[in-house]
């Protein structure tokens, strides 16, 4: 019993179980090219694992802070960027206004803990594409990224 509830009320143990492997969702030769911004090296290295696990997704890199992000972004150019809501320096959201600010067509996924609607609002108003919880991100990242990728390639 204190197992499953250990496994239910982590995160990542949650995404290793739930993450389930793409079946030709992405047309041969596309990569989605990622950012992952989360103040957690943790998280960001099991996110890693689980989404180079795809042949249709390439991490291009890795940043800690908001900060961190706007300057990678401008470097490595990605076509996603998976950014956490609360971190040091500069948080998800300013990160967020920056980068649309930079790069219009930039899908921003903001990725959290909370599930306040409120916290769903804010985001999208700063310009984020997309809110997942982390709690669900292991269900929800996958489709959520061939979604943006088909809008990106039906424009």
């Amino acid at each position: 019993m204190a197992r499953f509830e250990t496994q239910e009320r982590c995160p990542m143990l949650r995404l290793r179980r739930e993450w389930r492997m793409g079946r030709g969702d992405v047309e041969p030769g596309m990569a989605i090219r990622l950012l992952l911004v989360d103040d957690d090296a943790g998280f960001r290295k099991t996110l890693r694992e689980l989404l180079e696990r795809r042949a249709h997704v390439q991490v291009l890199g890795e940043a800690g802070n908001g900060e961190e992000a706007v300057r990678l972004s401008d470097d490595l150019k990605p076509d996603v960027v998976l950014m956490d809501l609360a971190m040091p320096r500069m948080n998800g959201l300013e990160a967020t206004r920056q980068l649309k600010a930079r790069r219009p067509d930039l899908a921003v996924i903001i990725l959290t803990v909370h599930d306040e609607d409120v916290y769903r609002r804010t985001a999208l108003a700063a310009g984020a594409t997309a809110f997942l919880q982390k709690k669900t991100l292991g269900v929800d990242l996958w489709p959520t990224l061939v979604r943006i990728l088909d809008l990106e390639v039906g424009q």
